[in-house]
C-alpha cells in the first residue's frame, strides 16, 4: 500500500506582511522594478477595496499575473470580481482579470521565473528545471490575462473605463 503525504496548502512568508505596505508606498510613487504594480480588487467577502503588490510579465503580445500561490487573497478576489485596477506611480488602468486554462500556464510560468527575480522565491520550480516542472507546476500557480476594459464617453464626465 503506496503512503499518503498530507501537503498543506502554500502560504506567504510571514515577512511579507511586513514588506507589503512599503512596497506599496513606493509603487504607489512609481518607485520599484519596472515589472511591480500594484493590483486592487474588490474583497470578495467584504466589498472592500483590496490592493496589493504584482508584477506583471508580457508573454506573446499579452500581460499576465502569476500568483505564487493559488490560495491568496488576491486570487480569490481577482477570481470573484474577474476585474481590477492596476497602478504604478500615478499610471491607474482597469483591467479584466482573464484567469488562464492550466494547459495554457507552463510557457507563461517559465518566462515568469526567468524575468522577475523577486518572484521565483514564491514559486515552486526554478527558473532552469525542464518544461515538464512547468507542466506540473502549473495547477500550484494562477496566471491571469489582463484585459483591457474598454472606455466609455459621458458627456458630463468626459472618458471614463468601464
Amino acid at each position: 500500500m503506496a503512503e499518503q503525504y498530507y501537503q498543506p496548502e502554500r502560504r506567504a512568508p510571514r515577512w511579507l506582511k511586513w514588506v507589503n505596505p512599503i512596497n506599496r508606498f513606493l509603487l504607489r510613487h512609481g518607485i520599484g522594478p519596472p515589472p511591480q504594480h500594484l493590483l486592487t480588487t474588490v474583497g470578495r467577502k467584504s466589498g472592500k477595496t483590496r490592493t496589493t503588490p504584482v508584477a506583471v510579465v508580457a508573454f506573446e503580445g499579452e500581460r499576465y499575473l502569476v500568483a505564487g500561490f493559488d490560495g491568496s487573497d488576491w486570487v480569490k478576489n481577482a477570481r470573484a470580481a474577474g476585474r481590477g485596477q492596476l497602478q504604478r506611480g500615478r499610471t491607474l488602468e482597469s483591467v479584466a482579470l482573464v484567469e488562464v486554462p492550466l494547459e495554457q500556464r507552463p510557457p507563461i510560468l517559465q518566462l515568469f521565473a526567468y524575468r522577475i527575480r523577486g518572484g521565483q522565491a514564491f514559486l515552486t520550480v526554478s527558473p532552469d528545471a525542464p518544461h515538464s516542472a512547468f507542466v506540473e507546476a502549473a495547477p500550484r500557480h494562477p496566471i491571469f490575462r489582463l484585459a483591457a476594459l474598454p472606455v466609455r464617453f459621458t458627456p458630463s464626465r468626459g472618458a471614463e473605463q468601464d
